[in-house]
């Protein structure tokens, strides 16, 4: 165990002060996480009710019930109710002097912002997108890097109950068509480009292709962003330039706030529609309880517009709390640059993806020798954390920090497992599950299992569960996406294994998931073993199955650190690694060095686009260049595929 709750935690945290409302309110007599969990899975109109209370939601129109079908797919929450999530987020009279967002680029000077001068600045925005015509139910999307305008941009769509999506300006023309196109919006606003540390990224080409390519776009808006301006557009200053009221237009719980979408790497990515009443309760859920944020407190997170964790950092303005929005490259002008800016603006809260945290070890960046002393918790997300990612963080950070890993998704906008101020810190596992999510591990005849490798599933409806699939009019896309495989429980696609004590492990995606001679293994397993390798920067597994039930072929591929080269020793060594810490079944039959391991922009391995590859599928028809992080990473890999 690496870290534990005091014994004041239940006065001293936001959680311990709902779970002592909650027994006030209900009569009830929970002690502990545990209880509050039980109690959150099986009473979830009462859970979700006293959410909604200890928040202070403001409904415009009463709910008639909490939950009028608990059935999944179609779970139907607060029936009758209307309320507006940016009527939350930006606060009130009494904050107006409170810092809300303070925002660090590559590209400009620093930007500091009061939720009064943020307030005023929705309603400009509000009142220029409804002189472009936007009305509740129009779609306004946004090429933009992680700015105040963007937030700005989509609070104040949302405000008048028209509906966001945006996309990274790192996205080429096709991922953005392929995403915005489906959605067929009315007004688009973009950058003419960005600097990503000292090189300048032009985009005007293609925010001109997209426009041409998108025919419902009916106005383009100029963010500017560096010294070049994109023709023919809105000005920014112009679609500001009159006030108008701060209002939020009351819309039904489920009405739609954004549409995120999936990675892409096959086909067209799924259009995920969330709805403004579940968004709003689960990350009041999630960001105010399990992250422990309160006002005052600051998080500092690096995310692109693409990842559904800018999501998850705006709405940090819900607890009062205040963000920083960085923008350029993360690693500039080198590793630490983050833990110095976490020192300077005294964050209380830091997130991480876990290739970061790792990419910063293996760099010797010594997060201790900053001064972090009101870090108090630590979030990971994005891929599973190995063990000594927990045992380095706790060297880095002292006994007292909360190393908060957690895996969640896109498609619920949140966490399903992972930490809280409440429960225990164990090495190499996540803490358990969160509040009202009733996740289990099932076998493939869908019998829930305890130290076993499992698929993860959640067995009761969630408020932010999509709303639906944006064009898949009679839900059969949604349908399938979830539910194909146990009928009427939600099928994730991640392998997990839950302990006795209720902590769990996420081991990587269930349609990559090495299974040689029976013994199952999840990929983030061997990469973990593979990259303690000092020489190893990087890796990717493939498992070609042998349809005659043999053991079939396991490729390894590794990108080595600049001055090393793959010799027999080298790969000697991470054969005997994985066998001795993992199985003599997963020694790989071949291993190959590559310049570059293909990663979506969120930093997820493609490993399923790969093996098709491997499989003799033709590229172009597994993955979009221009949704990769590095374009052109695929290339050994098809290159591997014709050699053999």
């Amino acid at each position: 165990m690496l870290w534990s709750p005091p014994a004041d935690a239940l006065e001293r945290t936001r959680m311990g002060r709902f779970l002592t409302t909650v027994n006030a309110e209900r009569g009830l007599d929970l002690e502990d996480y545990d209880d509050l969990h039980r109690w959150s899975v099986t009473d979830l109109e009462g859970f979700w009710e006293s959410v909604a209370r200890f928040f202070d939601v403001r409904f415009h129109a009463p709910y008639e019930r909490v939950l009028a079908e608990r059935r999944m797919p179609g779970a139907v929450w607060f029936p009758g109710a209307k309320l507006n999530y940016v009527e939350h987020l930006l606060g009130t009279d009494e904050d107006t002097d409170t810092v809300a967002i303070v925002a660090r680029s590559q590209t400009r000077d620093d930007i500091e912002l009061t939720f009064g001068e943020l307030r005023e600045r929705v309603a400009r925005c509000r009142a220029g997108l409804q002189r472009l015509g936007v009305q509740p139910g129009d779609r306004v999307v946004g090429y933009l890097p992680n700015i105040p305008e963007t937030l700005i941009a989509f609070a104040a769509t949302a405000s008048l109950g028209a509906v966001w999506a945006s996309c990274a300006p790192e996205f080429g023309v096709r991922s953005v068509v392929d995403r915005f196109g489906q959605i067929e919006p009315k007004v688009l606003l973009a950058v003419a480009g960005y600097n990503y540390g000292e090189k300048w990224i032009d985009r005007r080409r293609e925010v001109a292709e997209i426009r041409a390519s998108i025919p419902s776009v009916e106005h383009v808006v100029h963010v500017p962003y560096g010294e070049p301006v994109i023709e023919d557009a809105v000005g920014w200053d112009d679609l500001l330039a009159e006030d108008g009221p701060l209002a939020f237009d009351p819309v039904p719980f489920d009405h739609p706030i954004f549409v995120l979408f999936s990675s892409g790497t096959t086909g067209l990515p799924k259009a995920i529609i969330h709805g403004h009443g579940g968004i709003l309760l689960e990350h009041c859920k999630n960001l105010g309880l399990a992250w422990d944020l309160n006002p005052g407190d600051r998080l500092l997170w690096f995310s692109t517009t693409a990842w559904m964790m800018w999501n998850a950092l705006v709405s940090v303005l819900l607890t009062r709390a205040s963000i920083v929005m960085i923008d350029g490259n993360p690693g500039y002008p080198d590793m630490g640059m983050q833990w110095r800016l976490a020192q300077e603006l005294e964050a209380t809260h830091m997130g991480v993806a876990p290739a970061f945290m790792l990419a910063c070890r293996k760099a010797g960046v010594q997060p201790r020798e900053y001064d972090l002393g009101r870090l108090r918790m630590l979030l990971t997300a994005g891929s599973p954390l190995p063990l000594d990612g927990y045992e380095w963080v706790y060297e880095q950070l002292g006994p007292d920090i909360i190393l908060n890993n957690g895996s969640g998704g896109t498609d619920i906008c949140s966490g399903m497992v992972g930490g809280s101020p409440l429960q225990k810190v164990y090495a190499g596992e996540i803490a358990g599950r969160h509040l009202a999510v009733a996740a289990d591990a099932y076998d493939e005849n869908g019998n829930p299992v305890v130290g076993e490798l499992g698929e993860l599933v959640i067995t009761e409806p969630l408020p932010s569960m999509p709303v639906g699939f944006w064009g898949d009019e009679d839900g059969s896309r949604y349908r399938a996406a979830y539910f194909d495989v146990y009928p009427g429980v939600w099928r994730h696609g991640d392998w997990i294994r839950f302990t006795e004590r209720g902590s769990c492990v996420v081991t990587g995606r269930s349609d990559a998931t090495l299974n040689r001679g029976g013994v199952r293994l999840g990929t983030s397993e061997l990469y973990a073993v593979v990259e303690e390798n000092d020489e190893v920067l990087d890796s990717l597994i493939v498992h070609l199955e042998d349809p005659g039930g043999g053991m079939g072929e396991l490729i390894l591929f590794v990108v080595l650190r600049e001055g090393h080269e793959l010799t027999d020793e080298l790969r000697a060594r991470i054969a005997r690694s994985l066998k001795d810490s993992l199985s003599p079944r997963h020694v790989p039959d071949t291993i190959v060095a590559v310049p570059h391991i293909p990663r979506t922009m969120t930093g997820k391995k493609l490993e399923v686009p790969v093996k098709r590859i491997l499989q003799g599928t033709p590229p172009e028809k597994v993955a979009s260049r221009d949704a990769l992080a590095e374009p052109d990473a695929l290339d050994a890999f098809v290159e591997f595929a014709n050699s053999r």
